[in-house]
């Protein structure tokens, strides 16, 4: 059972990193030239947002992109963006968990497997969210991870929420401190 749990793992993390080895580059050039621009605030706030909500499928420099918000937008339009942006990438990523992978996951698996990892997600599912979610490619995959194992959302929501809006704060105000003292 080891090994199938291995392949699901390797099938997750490869869906994860081969968009970075492909569209890395692409995609940081367009994220950095359209930040370059003079925008308004609500654009570039989208913008941000959708940016980071697409880090979940899309190669996304999330940190560059989240201290660039609270460079561009100040510290509390920064931190708004990124959270908000943040927030929906996990959503997504949950809902991919819950309604792409879960069906394969237990063909893979058989439901008695996947009947421990909901139990996992019901014990220690918000820690793991919370604690992985600074980490690149494990923060998608936790949240990939607590779809599969249907974690209850609302759990789910308020503590990748909640560890959101610290990331968010800590970037945005490193933003905002560059840009201030440029001035």
């Amino acid at each position: 059972m080891l090994t199938r749990w291995l392949i699901l793992a390797v099938l997750i993390l490869a869906c994860i990193l081969v968009p970075f080895a492909l569209f890395e580059d692409p995609v940081t050039r367009w994220a950095t030239a359209f930040l370059a621009q003079p925008h308004a605030p609500w654009i570039l706030g989208c913008a941000i947002a959708a940016l980071l909500a697409a880090d979940v499928l899309l190669p996304v420099p999330s940190s560059v992109i989240s201290i660039g918000a609270g460079a561009l937008l100040g510290f509390s339009g920064g931190l708004a963006a990124s959270t908000a942006g943040m927030t929906l990438g996990c959503i997504v990523g949950y809902w991919l968990g819950l309604r792409g992978a879960r069906r394969p996951a237990e063909r893979l698996l058989g439901s008695g497997e996947m009947a421990k990892l909901e139990r996992a997600h019901t014990l220690f599912g918000e820690w793991i969210v919370l604690i992985l979610r600074p980490i690149p490619v494990l923060a998608e995959a936790s949240v990939v991870f607590a779809g599969m194992g249907n974690m209850r959302f609302p759990r789910f929501l308020a503590m990748t929420s909640l560890a959101n809006l610290l990331i968010s704060a800590g970037y945005a105000w490193m933003g905002a401190f560059v840009e201030s003292s440029r001035q």
